[in-house]
């Protein structure tokens, strides 16, 4: 594998590159067939194409400002510059959703004809090649990198597609069935598809944003890899949270009492490093415990969560 695959952050800057090029030519494309065909359906789509290329503009820049060292006054990173760009990219979708259900509803109490069917027909067959191969694309990058910002512009990318089919039945239907109604209605079927988009993806950023914890099968993982050395007999108080592709852990574990100072750090580093095999862009603090609490000494209860070793769950 090539330092580039292996990066996260360069394959996240490949991709969006990508993402930005193939926007730009959808518009070109839907821009001509617009003009030759005048379908609404048509109009709708090189709609949510324009924001598409704005929100993959605005993709392109949050991976780069995500990937950027910590400072001074972002200790824990940029990481959420991702869940910003989503967050961005599900108004934008939702702004186009209004637009075209308005239109479409316009049309469909007076419709106007369809024309260059042709053109119109090739260009969203070329239109859905091309947004299906960078979905592809998508989908390789984001087992590389698990970035919120990818996955949310790839899941805008999945709905275009649904939705250039819809157009395509639409073209169809107001070009050689001298149907313009049908054209105004798939065009409000996009509408209605985009508007339901714009919602997960909004869900997803503000989940994020507002560090709900991550998965139970991420977090399950964590505690898994931490108790395979079975000189930890607990965690307790797990807390996770996700910024971008970085996966926050924060956890305490209890070791023997008896236990030097080395080897406890000895045993909750080779943790930290089962936990990196599992989650290459991990943030992790795991702090030790004395177990059982000497006498004299008070441990933090209030916050306890029972991890599986004690029947219960863990955070």
């Amino acid at each position: 594998m090539t330092q580039a695959a292996s990066d996260p952050a360069a394959v996240n800057r490949r991709i969006t590159t990508l993402s930005v090029s193939v926007a730009v030519i959808l518009v070109t494309a839907k821009a001509f067939a617009y003009g030759a065909s005048g379908s609404v359906s048509i109009l709708a789509s090189l709609t949510d194409s324009a924001l598409d290329l704005v929100a993959s503009l605005a993709t392109f820049f949050a991976v780069r400002w995500a990937a950027a060292a910590p400072d001074a006054e972002h200790r824990y990173g940029h990481g959420k510059a991702e869940s910003l760009a989503a967050l961005v990219q599900s108004g934008l979708v939702a702004a186009s959703a209004v637009f075209i259900g308005l239109e479409a509803v316009r049309r469909i109490f007076n419709p106007v004809a369809v024309s260059g069917g042709q053109w119109a027909v090739g260009v969203m067959v070329f239109s859905m090649a091309l947004t299906g191969w960078l979905i592809w694309q998508q989908g390789r990058a984001l087992k590389a990198s698990g970035s919120v910002a990818i996955e949310g512009d790839r899941a805008h990318y999945a709905a275009d597609l649904a939705a250039n089919a819809v157009v395509l039945i639409g073209v169809v239907s107001g070009s050689f069935l001298r149907a313009p109604g049908l054209d105004a209605a798939a065009g409000l079927v996009v509408a209605v598809w985009l508007g339901w988009g714009a919602v997960g993806i909004a869900r997803t950023a503000a989940s994020h944003l507002l560090d709900a914890a991550a998965p139970d099968e991420d977090r399950n993982a964590v505690v898994a890899a931490v108790l395979e050395d079975p000189r930890i007999s607990n965690v307790h108080q797990l807390r996770t949270r996700i910024a971008g592709s970085t996966l926050m852990v924060q956890m305490h574990v209890d070791l023997d009492a008896k236990l030097s100072l080395v080897d406890a750090h000895d045993i909750v580093v080779a943790a930290e490093k089962r936990v990196l095999a599992r989650f290459p862009n991990a943030d992790i603090i795991i702090h030790a415990d004395p177990h059982p609490v000497p006498h004299g000494h008070m441990r933090d209860d209030h916050l306890d969560i029972p991890s599986p070793r004690e029947g219960g769950p863990w955070g």
